[in-house]
């Protein structure tokens, strides 16, 4: 009795703080060269020497450097992390909760089914009850392909999934189980029973990838279940919802619900992108199984710590987690990482941010791998008051404009927001398949608070980081869940290309958040977002709005070289930007090595945030300047999913290296225009060709070159890339374009001294 009791006190998890003195210090350094570098600027402009057009366009980027840094340090003042205990969850719940498991993929092409597949296996193979299990799938492409691979992959998963619990399988997704270098498949076992098992499952799944990829080679037969898409468009079509497998007998140690999801698309209604389509599976999976909590993840995570359910329930089932977290997030890691990183793609050390935001007010949700409780969705502030509120519900007209016009579905909600056991373990899911239909059509949420008050949030693409910003204005707080091994594993862009788009849409979508009602800086004003919390925000939100000045202080040292003039301090002021560029190398070179990184992979990611704020993210820039003005808006992009080496992807097709590919995308175009121009600098500057220095003025040194060559080292993909040849050449139309700006440059800089 005593051992019950004492674990009853004990506490399901714990937050551990984390200090890191040399960071603090070394961070603290930076800032203090980068006031002092304002200040030198500051009080020798009287000089008429500094009366330039240089010396005040380096002032105002360096204003933003500085702001920039002080969000940082704010942000990652104070890291901690989160030690959960799943051995005292089971003392200390008498009957775990059921959680619904949403899955999306928008393009059978970019995202083929292999993938998603075997992210759903993962899941239904979790170390959890199955009966306490259902998974949702929403294809956004309406793809019979997607539908049949899920049919097949359900049959196997009824192998799979016994197999995985019977020995304690740790890696649960199917093609990375069978990976020869995986130890865990070829490490030798004894009992010839479990060699016979191996060889049936492996054999099961190697049927399942063959027919998977002979039906993506081939068209579907549109009869039976498929008849249905046999009328349907892209963005045409109505309401198409499946019940691939139901858990009936309501078996712990069986397969869980899988149901497939595509909701009706109409040309005359916004369907939201992906936080339209989870905001679908949120209403569907509401009728139908109406768990507390729910999981989603991009169709590439794979789950690769089986037991990630206890961990995140500990942190949301604490007693005083329910009044206070709205979410737990996941980080992202990913298996197909290329070596040291060249695309500075694989967010290892953005996890240092990360652990600072912990915290203060909690991690940023990131739209995949992530933990929320339902009612939290469904509008709930962190003292219980539902928007407009909970007697609202009863009021006719009050209800229509939360929740939609379902009778069903608003009891659904009442009941999750009261927390009442709605799901009884041998329902039978298709009584709810009409009713579900109705709240996924597309003309649903017309005059409701969904996207607005309830749901995830719509007015961005990058809707993940806004509905977790509209939950912590609210009040709530988050966690991160870091696990031993990592939770969930996925597939990162393999070439420059993907890598490029991807950051063109996620800089859009944060500068969207910045420039809208929903700015950081209204939810510390008017609502409980903490100012702390708000910098880092601000830090995350103006990624796009960064390339102007990193774009004109690179722009700096070529300007001063051609026109023989300057922008660095002379004499003994010059010290203050050699120390702030040698401090600000030094503390990012010891944050990649602490986490075990290479010098390789340090200069890799440095050099990448430099192309991408000065490329991609220039282009969301001008893209959300345009909307604004309302001249032009910008389409949601789906990034493309790579298919596993094993799983039928062409090795010669590989990106060997991380070479950087180019192709006609005007994305490349200010980054090569930056490069002939830093060429052009020193190329005039090794000749003498500079012109006389002002009269009485002193012309560009030392500094200016050294930053000028220090531009280009930055930017050796894009000077290997003028003398290759294909995909790893930048295009001759791009070197074109890129001349004609680095010539209008040249010129319009002789005027402007």
């Amino acid at each position: 009795m005593g051992i019950s009791e004492e674990s009853n006190t004990e506490p399901l998890y714990e937050k551990i703080w984390v200090k890191y003195t040399l960071s603090r210090v070394m961070d603290s350094i930076i800032l203090i060269l980068l006031v002092l570098l304002l200040c030198y600027r500051v009080f020798s402009y009287d000089d008429m020497n500094h009366h330039s057009y240089p010396w005040f366009l380096a002032f105002m980027c360096e204003s933003w450097f500085t702001f920039t840094w002080l969000t940082i340090i704010s942000t990652k003042w104070n890291p901690s992390y989160t030690k959960s205990y799943p051995h005292r969850l089971f003392s200390r719940v008498a009957e775990l909760p059921s959680v619904d498991l949403f899955v999306t993929t928008a393009d059978p092409v970019l995202e083929p089914p292999i993938i998603t597949v075997n992210t759903v296996l993962s899941l239904l193979a979790l170390d959890y009850p199955s009966n306490k299990l259902s998974c949702y799938v929403s294809d956004d492409g309406c793809s019979p392909l997607n539908l049949y691979a899920l049919v097949e992959a359900s049959k196997f998963a009824k192998l799979w999934v016994p197999f995985c619990k019977k020995y304690n399988v740790k890696t649960r997704a199917p093609f990375r189980y069978f990976d020869s270098n995986n130890n865990e498949a070829t490490a030798p076992n004894n009992s010839p029973e479990f060699m016979q098992e191996w060889l049936a499952i492996k054999d099961g799944y190697e049927h399942l990838c063959s027919k998977i990829q002979n039906a993506t080679k081939k068209s579907i037969m549109l009869d039976q279940e498929f008849h249905v898409f046999s009328t349907t468009q892209l963005n045409n079509h109505p309401t198409i919802i499946k019940v691939i497998w139901e858990n009936k007998e309501g078996v712990s140690d069986g397969v869980p619900h899988l149901i497939y999801v595509s909701r009706e698309k109409n040309p005359n209604h916004p369907h939201r992108y992906k936080a339209g389509a989870m905001n679908v599976l949120t209403r569907v999976s509401g009728l139908m199984t109406n768990a507390p909590y729910i999981l989603n993840v991009d169709c590439d995570m794979h789950v690769n710590n089986p037991e990630i359910v206890q961990h995140a329930l500990c942190v949301l089932m604490d007693p005083n987690s329910d009044k206070e977290v709205a979410f737990v997030q996941c980080p992202q890691q990913f298996y197909d990482g290329l070596k040291d990183d060249p695309f500075g793609n694989q967010l290892v050390t953005i996890f240092y941010i990360g652990g600072g935001v912990s915290g203060i007010q909690g991690i940023y949700y990131v739209g995949t791998n992530c933990f929320h409780r339902r009612k939290v969705l469904y509008g709930l502030s962190p003292h219980h008051h539902i928007q407009n509120g909970n007697k609202d519900l009863g009021k006719s007209s009050k209800k229509d404009i939360i929740f939609g016009s379902s009778e069903e579905f608003v009891e659904s909600a009442a009941q999750a927001l009261e927390g009442k056991k709605t799901f009884t373990q041998n329902a039978n899911l298709c009584n709810s398949l009409e009713a579900a239909k109705e709240v996924a059509a597309s003309g649903y949420e017309h005059g409701t608070d969904w996207g607005n008050k309830v749901g995830w949030m719509y007015g961005s693409s990058a809707e993940d980081i806004l509905t977790g910003l509209t939950m912590h204005t609210k009040g709530w707080r988050s966690e991160s869940c870091v696990t031993d091994p990592i939770a969930f594993m996925g597939c990162t862009a393999q070439d420059s290309v993907v890598q490029m788009a991807q950051y063109q849409r996620w800089g859009s979508g944060l500068l969207e958040i910045f420039f809208s009602k929903n700015c950081p800086i209204f939810g510390t004003i008017f609502g409980k977002l903490q100012f702390r919390q708000c910098l880092a925000y601000i830090w995350v939100t103006t990624w796009a709005l960064r390339s102007v000045p990193e774009t004109c202080y690179a722009l700096l040292p070529a300007y001063c070289i051609i026109t023989n003039s300057y922008f660095l301090p002379k004499d003994l002021g010059v010290l203050i930007p050699a120390a702030l560029l040698v401090a600000f190398n030094i503390s990012t070179l010891l944050e990649y090595l602490k986490t075990g990184l290479s010098m390789r992979s340090w200069w890799n990611n440095l050099r990448m945030s430099r192309i991408t704020a000065m490329n991609p993210w220039i282009f969301s820039f001008v893209t959300i300047l345009l909307k604004k003005l309302r001249i032009h808006d910008y389409a949601f992009v789906v990034t493309k999913k790579e298919l596993p080496i094993n799983e039928g992807l062409d090795k010669n097709n590989v990106n060997a290296g991380g070479r950087f590919i180019f192709n006609k995308s005007l994305v490349f175009v200010p980054g090569t225009t930056i490069l002939l121009l830093q060429l052009t600098a020193l190329i005039i500057n090794f000749f003498g060709w500079q012109p006389k220095a002002r009269s009485g003025g002193q012309g560009s040194g030392f500094g200016e070159l050294i930053c000028s060559i220090y531009v280009v080292l930055f930017y050796l993909p894009f000077l290997k890339g003028l003398f290759r040849k294909g995909k790893y050449g930048i295009p001759l139309s791009t070197i074109c374009k890129s001349m004609g700006l680095a010539l209008l440059f040249v010129h319009l800089s002789m005027f402007i001294v």
